[in-house]
C-alpha cells in the first residue's frame, strides 16, 4: 500500500540532509530519512520525520525504505573529495549495489518518482586535459571514459536507471552534480571536497598564525562549484520534470584552484604562502558545466556566485573549527 511517502536516501549526509530540510520547509510529508552511518553522525536529523539507520548495499534494507514510496531520491553512495576517490576505487565500486537494489525495491513498490544523484565524474577524460575547457555537455559522457571506479559506477547506475524506466515505468530522473558545496557538510578527515578542504586550511592557517598552505597539484586546474541551494532547487525541478535523459546542474562559474584560494584567502583577510604538493590526487586539469540543455529545458541554471557561497561556508566551518578547538 502506498502512503506517498518521500524517502531521501543519504539522509544523514551533505546533500541529504539539506534537501530534507528544505522539503520540512516547504511542508512537504511524510518524509523518511535514511542513512547507514549512527544518528550521532548525521549532520543533520530532524524531529518529525521517519529517521532510519540502514545499509542500502542491501537488498532488505532497501526493500524497508522502500514501503510505501512514492518519491524517491537517491543520494546514497560511498564517496568523498578527490583524494578519496582515487584512492578507493573498489568502495566507490561498491555503491552500485545501493542503487540497484533501491531501483529493485522501488519497482516492487510501484514508486512514482525516482531520482539519482549522479556525478560529473562520468564525463569522458579526455575532454578534461585542458584547464582552459569550455564546458561539458551531456554528450561528453560517450564514447564512455569515466573517472576509474566512482566514475564507472555513476555511468553503469545512470543507465540503470534509464533501463527501470524504459522496461518498468518508473520514472527516473538523473542529475550530473558538479561539485556541490555548503555548511552542514564534512570539512576534514579525507573525504572533504575542495572549498571545504581550502576553507579549512585557510581558516587554520589563521588562526595558528602560520601563514602557509598546501594545494594539491600546481593549483591551475580549473573546476566549478555549485552552492547547496542552487543544488536543491535543480534537484525538485528535474526530479518531478517530465526531462527523462541525465542532466547537468552545475554551475558555469569556472575557477582555478589558485583562484578558489585567492577567494578563500579574501574572506579571511590575510594571504598565504602557498606550497605545492604536485604528487597528491588533483583529478582532471579541466572540469566545468556546460548548461546550455538545462537553460533551453528549464530556463534556469544554478546561478549563486562561488564567493557568496564559500562566504558561508568559510563561516560555518570557522565555527566548527573554534568550537572543537574550546572543546579540547
Amino acid at each position: 500500500m502506498k502512503n506517498n511517502i518521500t524517502v531521501v536516501c543519504g539522509g544523514g549526509g551533505f546533500i541529504g540532509g539539506h534537501l530534507v530540510a528544505d522539503l520540512r520547509r516547504q511542508g512537504i510529508g511524510p518524509i523518511r530519512s535514511v542513512d547507514v552511518k549512527p544518528f550521532e553522525g548525521w549532520y543533520q536529523k530532524f524531529d518529525g520525520v521517519e529517521n532510519l539507520v540502514l545499509d542500502l548495499q542491501d537488498r532488505v534494507a532497501c526493500e524497508k525504505a522502500m514501503q510505501g514510496a512514492s518519491v524517491v531520491y537517491n543520494l546514497a553512495a560511498d564517496m568523498g573529495g578527490m583524494g578519496f576517490i582515487e584512492n578507493n576505487k573498489a568502495l566507490c565500486m561498491l555503491s552500485v549495489l545501493i542503487n540497484t537494489h533501491l531501483l529493485m525495491a522501488a519497482k516492487s513498490a510501484g514508486v512514482d518518482r525516482f531520482f539519482y544523484a549522479s556525478s560529473a565524474c562520468v564525463y569522458n577524460g579526455s575532454k578534461q586535459k585542458d584547464p582552459s575547457i569550455t564546458g561539458l555537455k551531456e554528450e561528453d559522457a560517450y564514447p564512455a571514459m569515466p573517472e576509474d571506479g566512482y566514475g564507472w559506477e555513476k555511468l553503469f547506475s545512470e543507465r540503470m536507471c534509464r533501463h527501470f524506466r524504459e522496461d518498468y515505468g518508473i520514472a527516473t530522473r538523473v542529475a550530473r552534480y558538479h561539485n556541490v558545496y555548503g555548511p552542514e557538510g564534512t570539512w576534514d578527515g579525507g573525504r572533504e571536497k575542495a572549498p571545504a578542504a581550502v576553507c579549512r586550511k585557510v581558516i587554520a592557517a589563521k588562526l595558528s598564525g602560520k601563514h602557509e598552505i598546501e594545494i594539491w597539484g600546481d593549483g591551475n586546474q580549473t573546476r566549478s562549484f555549485m552552492y547547496i541551494d542552487d543544488c536543491l532547487k535543480g534537484t525538485q525541478m528535474l526530479t518531478h520534470s517530465d526531462f527523462i535523459e541525465p542532466l547537468n546542474i552545475g554551475s558555469s562559474e569556472k575557477v582555478t584552484i589558485n583562484q578558489l584560494v585567492d577567494i578563500a584567502e579574501s574572506i579571511a583577510g590575510i594571504k598565504l604562502m602557498r606550497n605545492y604538493k604536485l604528487d597528491a590526487p588533483k583529478g582532471v586539469n579541466g572540469r566545468n558545466s556546460d548548461n546550455t540543455l538545462i537553460q533551453k529545458a528549464f530556463g534556469w541554471e544554478p546561478s549563486i556566485p562561488l564567493r557568496t557561497g564559500l562566504e558561508k561556508t568559510y563561516a560555518w566551518i570557522h565555527e566548527q573549527m573554534v568550537t572543537r578547538a574550546r572543546s579540547k
